[in-house]
């Protein structure tokens, strides 16, 4: 299978589902949705498989990219369809096209209205949220990232709650802004370089002062889409108004995207900024650990409470990024693996029961053990391993970034480390008001358990917050080889630093 063209194939294969859906004809509105379901089912579980043969063909002691694919596209300006992956970017294409399944299982009964459209939104998204990772030129980059707007924009404003208009467009506007300065920047980029190929990028040498213009104005976009503090605001709202399916993608895998973006731009590309802009990064991405757990755990809502954790966990990711050493930068990207799968699967919990009840207020719950004992096992290990339980993903990734950042800066280390404390507070608290105490409501009483597909969904999440929990060089050992190149070509701005 060498020879396939297998990044297109993974890509791309979402599309050619979307045309089986659009060709879906009956008078019956609910055969209709049966039949969307089940090819976007069968889209993503294939594009998921195919997606799996890419980690079986990928050598792990290679530190450049592989599996490369490259044609002509708008050869007047040098710009060409150029895809491959890294150890970096391995692991966010297998998050996208696992979280894709999960979701579509985990909206089967969910989701009554204008299916055939939903399920084309997601697998157009997934089409997007894969390009992304395995792009090698920043125009194709930049359509990818800016794409993902789209699908979403619709999911939040079509499928969300009361408020989803005013959610929708505030997600769609700060995202987009900030986006505005990174096409400013690649256009300066083009100019300077006289071409848009990341490979290539990467081996240019701006000067330190259009370095400095440009890490921020991709900062502007990046920071956006992490969020990272004060640029967050969006996010609680985003979350709150999406549909439960809307929420775990957007959390697993859109804000991965501005992580990503600093590992794969801002770093390589503008060391001397990225150097003298790392106490700046560390103290907004402090802010945001303390700051948005204090917001937490004054949250009633539940979506609300794990959109807030996710701000707190992403700061953590930046902090690691900006260390600019193995442990940190390795630590940073386990704990957004971590986090995609943790958080989204957090947003599943909040589905499981809204489904059922209608409602995510804290205090409309309690006692749920007694009726959901599966469900409270679930939600339960989640819990843990996203306030970082030694055996679960959670701890491997911050422990790690912590080590790093300790090396830098011990107080930095120690404001990062009260992000765990406060954490195991506010998941707790959670914890305990929805699942134990007395079960007093009356409609809680006749309440069901996990159905077969919600178990489906959460199977394959339980199975990596555990393996990666336990033995973390699964994910560790493919990634090592990309981030010792990325700190090769660090090593002359941070020798340079320490003395």
């Amino acid at each position: 299978m060498s020879d396939w063209p297998l990044l297109s194939l993974v890509i791309f294969l979402p599309l050619v589902g979307v045309l089986f859906i659009l060709a879906i004809r009956n008078e019956d509105e609910e055969v209709v949705a049966q039949n969307a379901k089940a090819v976007a089912l069968w889209t993503s579980s294939i594009t998921f498989l195919l997606s799996l043969l890419i980690w079986f063909q990928f050598d792990p002691n290679q530190a450049g990219f592989q599996l490369v694919e490259k044609a002509p596209w708008l050869p007047g300006f040098d710009i060409n369809y150029h895809v491959g992956v890294d150890g970096i970017s391995l692991w966010f294409v297998l998050l996208s096209t696992l979280l894709t399944v999960v979701v579509i299982l985990g909206s089967w009964h969910s989701v009554t209205t204008r299916v055939k459209e939903y399920m084309i939104s997601f697998l157009v998204m997934e089409t997007l949220m894969v390009g992304v990772f395995c792009a090698l030129d920043v125009v194709l980059f930049y359509i990818f990232f800016e794409g993902i707007l789209i699908p979403m924009f619709l999911i939040i404003g079509i499928w969300g709650g009361p408020n989803r208009i005013y959610a929708a467009f505030k997600f769609f506007l700060y995202t987009l802004v900030g986006s505005v300065l990174f096409l400013v920047a690649i256009i300066y980029m083009y100019l300077v370089a006289g071409t848009t190929d990341i490979p290539t990028l990467m081996r240019t040498e701006f000067t330190a002062e259009a370095q400095w213009w440009l890490f921020l104005a991709l900062f502007a976009s990046f920071a956006v889409k992490v969020p990272m503090w004060p640029f967050h605001t969006w996010l609680p709202d985003a979350h709150v108004e999406a549909p439960t399916a809307g929420s775990v993608l957007l959390a697993g895998v859109l804000l991965k995207l501005g992580g990503y973006g600093f590992l794969r731009f801002s770093l390589p590309m503008l060391p001397i900024a990225s150097a003298e802009f790392a106490p700046f990064i560390y103290a907004l991405s402090v802010i945001a650990v303390v700051y948005t757990s204090l917001v937490a755990l004054m949250q009633d809502d539940m979506k609300k409470l794990i959109a807030y954790s996710s701000v707190a966990h992403m700061g953590i990711v930046t902090i690691g990024v900006f260390t600019f050493n193995e442990q940190g930068i390795q630590g940073g990207i386990l704990q957004m693996l971590s986090h995609g799968i943790v958080s989204g699967a957090l947003f599943l919990c909040v589905g499981v029961i809204y489904d059922r009840i209608h409602s995510r207020e804290i205090r409309r719950y309690g006692g749920l053990a007694e009726r959901m004992p599966i469900y409270a096992t679930v939600f339960m290990l989640f819990m843990l391993a996203s306030v970082g339980l030694p055996g679960t993903s959670g701890f491997v990734g911050e422990v790690l970034v912590i080590v790093g950042v300790f090396q830098v800066n011990a107080w930095v280390a120690a404001l990062a480390a009260t992000g765990m404390i406060l954490g195991a507070c506010y998941m707790l608290w959670l914890y305990r008001r929805v699942v134990f105490g007395p079960l007093v409501r009356e409609d809680l009483l006749s309440i069901k358990d996990m159905r077969r597909h919600e178990a489906v969904a959460f199977a394959p999440l339980i199975i990596l917050v555990i393996v990666m929990g336990v033995y973390p060089n699964f994910f560790l050992e493919p990634m090592a080889a990309s981030v010792d190149a990325l700190l090769l070509q660090l090593e002359p701005v941070t020798t340079l630093a320490a003395d």
